[in-house]
């Protein structure tokens, strides 16, 4: 079973100060850590970036389709362009993690109530085994729910949904890392 790390939405034109997300530089963190993680047990990164030029918002090549400066690349990296708030609509991601057989997602990102939300739910349906990685994805304050509130309930739905032909697990960052950190010292050993 290959695990991929997704990581959703990360651009500038989504953390703003009209924008502002929850906890951004601590999610960066996070996400940088895991990242680091999966490169150094040669597992797949994929960024992946909302091009809207449809609606006129997060253009490629502009300022608000870029990723955020704190965010780590490699060389290594994969990146892919996304069109709705479901990765999987209509990109290359479907057709990428098969290339790579990959069947196992960690997803991380923003918007949790949105690209998150979409991505995990059909993830499921295409029975990929999915960890969310439960404090590596934000979103802002909702007019009836402030951004921690809305990450803890989509946190709660995800462990309790019910999976199809996959799994879905939800744990902390440091959790993600120990299960890699592991893996990576069962391949010394061999």
């Amino acid at each position: 079973m290959r695990k991929a790390f997704l990581i959703i939405d990360m651009q500038k034109g989504s953390f703003t100060d009209e924008t502002p997300r929850y906890d951004s530089p601590l999610i960066i963190e996070r996400i940088n850590h895991i990242a680091a993680s999966f490169r150094a047990n040669s597992l797949p990164v994929i960024f992946i970036q909302h091009d809207g030029t449809g609606s006129g918002e997060f253009v490629p090549q502009t300022k608000e389709w870029e990723l955020l400066d704190g965010l780590e690349r490699d060389a290594g990296d994969i990146f892919i362009d996304k069109y709705a708030n479901d990765v999987f609509y209509r990109s290359a991601l479907a057709k990428k993690l098969d290339s790579l057989s990959v069947s196992e997602l960690v997803i991380a990102g923003c918007a949790t109530d949105f690209c998150v939300e979409a991505t995990v739910q059909s993830a499921l349906a295409k029975d990929f085994n999915i960890t969310v990685a439960a404090d590596a994805h934000t979103t802002a304050d909702r007019p009836h729910l402030k951004a921690v509130q809305v990450i803890e309930h989509y946190n709660w739905v995800w462990k309790n949904m019910l999976s199809t032909k996959g799994s879905i697990r939800v744990v902390p960052s440091f959790a993600v890392l120990k299960e890699l950190d592991l893996k990576s010292a069962m391949a010394g050993r061999q």
